[in-house]
């Protein structure tokens, strides 16, 4: 060919590759991240005649983090970390902590570092959120308290690799490794590294923390009331892909970092939902090269050159972390049930393990092998945690039906239980609350309110919304004067108010639009408009209303029509006034100041 076309190659036999094993394994009743990572075996630097190029797939994978963490930071809840955090944040920590230990005295016992050990173990302490959503979908329990004390677990696992993969290029000589030269590595030794480390990530946490919840959310909202989904998405992109590309230029820290604080400065804007919708191709698509890109460096040979290596870390992350998690729940007073359910969500490896095995290979700390165990350890574990979940159901099952069991695993440690039920509860409540204050208008529910935008695309109509702006006044309120500038144009939501204009007052409800005449024709207003109870609006701007009837020709004619048949009204003799003093319903839309 006359051109290089690795980065064709490597996305082409990627993605064709990935489709079939993935399809082949979700028929399988297996998650395709399992046909991912093989996908990778199969076309990676230890099968011949690939023509796939590792460094183009490293630096693709390197995309593939950066959307992967920006998409767990935009799903990042710290409401749901806070209900559980009682049980979660002690649970998980002490949890990592042995795990790490077992996983390091034993690959000590194997001629290791105890810098590849402690590598390899943080490695296997963790598991997958994405695994474990998957499997909670699949039974249903997501917002039961097991499901949320688990995921909760997982959350403070993610938040604690992500200070592992802050600290570990500072921390990497100490344990035995190489410095990162372009990235924190310094002359003065390791106290003064971390601490510039540590610095360098604080400084970044709060410049991002303090000014991107002000201006990310604001942008993201004038992007998206352009109406351009190309134009969102690309913001999103920028977004995401630029905080964590000037995460590790300016700052030093990982691209993974950057983009993790990118998704949860987004994820409190109410745009959050849109941006991971529209991200998500993207996201899925690099995320597969990711997967594909690590199952790349996976050698087959792990498998007959280090068997009993293999044994111990699936022993590791089938049983002993199990084991590890049912023993602290239950010594924290919870039932045996809880304990089962986290056990079965952590009997498995995912993402984080494989960005961690990168990292410490990439300093020198796990030798090539480690990252092998890892991959195998993933691709079994995954395809067993169904196994496991229905091993846990099954046994909680023989609890409950065994009264004995029952009274001393289930009944004697209801305490704690109904106390964390009590606080999810009220977490439930609290988040009802805000997204009731925060509430807009859906697409159907702006049609349903005001035909005026019945005849509009959900698209066009989910675009008009964002040029809303909420209003509200009590009974006796002056919305409205006579003879002032026009700079709004009102849509009843609820409530009713009343419109004075020429010796008349005329009732508007629900579903009433006034304020528009002034706006089309340019002049003062000509009438009163006062609130006769509470009422809620949505309100249009002079330069937002223009847009719209700029960019909306059916609205424009709809309102220019209704001002023109307003004015005419206007202008006749009170007495000849159809439906003067009249409810609103009896005046659909009303007359408009």
């Amino acid at each position: 060919m006359p051109h290089d076309v690795s980065l064709i190659a490597t996305f082409a036999l990627g993605f064709a590759l990935a489709f079939v094993l993935g399809y082949l394994a979700a028929r399988l009743r297996l998650p395709p991240l399992v046909g991912y990572l093989v996908a990778g075996a199969v076309i990676g630097q230890f099968t011949p005649h690939m023509v796939a190029d590792n460094a183009v797939a490293g630096q693709l994978a390197d995309i593939g983090v950066m959307l992967l963490m920006f998409g767990v930071g935009l799903h990042f809840s710290v409401a749901d970390l806070m209900a559980v955090r009682r049980i979660a944040i002690p649970g998980a920590v002490l949890q990592i902590v042995v795990a790490t230990a077992i996983g390091a005295a034993m690959s000590m016992a194997w001629g290791w570092t105890l810098g590849a050990g402690i590598v390899l173990g943080l490695c296997l302490s963790v598991a997958s959120t994405v695994v474990l959503l998957k499997a909670l979908e699949e039974r249903n329990a997501i917002a039961t308290t097991n499901g949320r004390v688990a995921v909760g677990w997982l959350i403070v696992e993610d938040l604690a690799m992500v200070l592992v993969l802050v600290l570990l290029p500072a921390l990497a000589t100490l344990l035995g490794g190489h410095g990162d030269t372009g990235h924190g590595g310094n002359p003065h030794g390791i106290v003064v590294s971390l601490a510039i480390t540590l610095v360098k990530v604080i400084a970044f946490g709060a410049i991002v923390l303090t000014i991107g919840p002000r201006v990310m959310p604001w942008l993201l909202t004038q992007v998206a009331r352009t109406g351009s989904r190309e134009l969102f998405t690309l913001a999103v992109l920028a977004i995401s892909v630029g905080i964590a590309f000037g995460a590790a230029e300016l700052f030093g820290v990982s691209f993974a970092l950057g983009a993790f604080f990118a998704g949860v400065v987004l994820n409190e804007s109410e745009l959050s939902h849109k941006a991971a919708t529209n991200s998500l191709p993207l996201q899925d698509a690099f995320a597969v090269l990711f997967f594909v890109s690590v199952g790349m460096l996976f050698d087959p040979s792990v498998f007959f050159e280090h068997p009993w290596m293999l044994v111990g870390t699936l022993a590791l992350i089938l049983v002993g972390k199990a084991i590890i998690a049912l023993v602290i729940v239950m010594a924290m007073g919870y039932p045996a049930s809880t304990g089962l359910y986290v056990s079965a969500a952590l009997a498995q490896v995912g993402e984080f393990s494989f960005i961690l095995a990168s990292l410490g290979i990439g300093f020198g700390l796990l030798p090539p092998a480690g990252l092998s165990l890892v991959l195998a350890g993933a691709l079994i574990s995954i395809t067993l945690n169904a196994a496991a979940f229905n091993l846990a159901d099954m046994l909680i099952a023989r609890i409950r039906g065994n009264p004995g069991l029952r009274a001393r695993l289930e009944t004697a440690r209801t305490g704690p239980l109904t106390r964390l039920e009590a606080e999810l509860e009220v977490a439930r409540a609290r988040a009802a609350e805000r997204a009731a204050a925060h509430k807009t208008l859906t697409t159907e529910e702006l049609a349903e309110r005001f035909p005026l935008f019945a005849r509009m695309t959900p698209e066009q109509r989910e675009v008009v919304i964002l040029h809303f702006l909420p209003a509200s006044a009590q009974p006796g309120d002056w919305i409205i004067r006579k003879g002032d500038v026009a700079d709004a144009a009102y849509f009843v939501s609820s409530g009713e108010v009343e419109v004075r204009v020429s010796g008349r007052k005329i009732r508007m409800g629900p579903g009433s639009v006034f304020g528009e005449m002034a706006l089309i024709s340019g002049k003062p207003r000509s009438a009163d408009v006062i609130a006769l109870d509470y009422c809620n609006f949505l309100k249009l701007t002079r330069a937002d209303f223009n847009e719209i009837l700029r960019r909306y020709p059916d609205i424009r004619e709809h309102m220019t029509a209704l001002a023109r048949e307003r004015g005419a009204m206007n202008a006749e003799p009170v007495g000849d006034a159809p439906g003067a003093g009249t409810p609103a319903g009896d005046d659909p839309g009303g007359r408009s100041p």
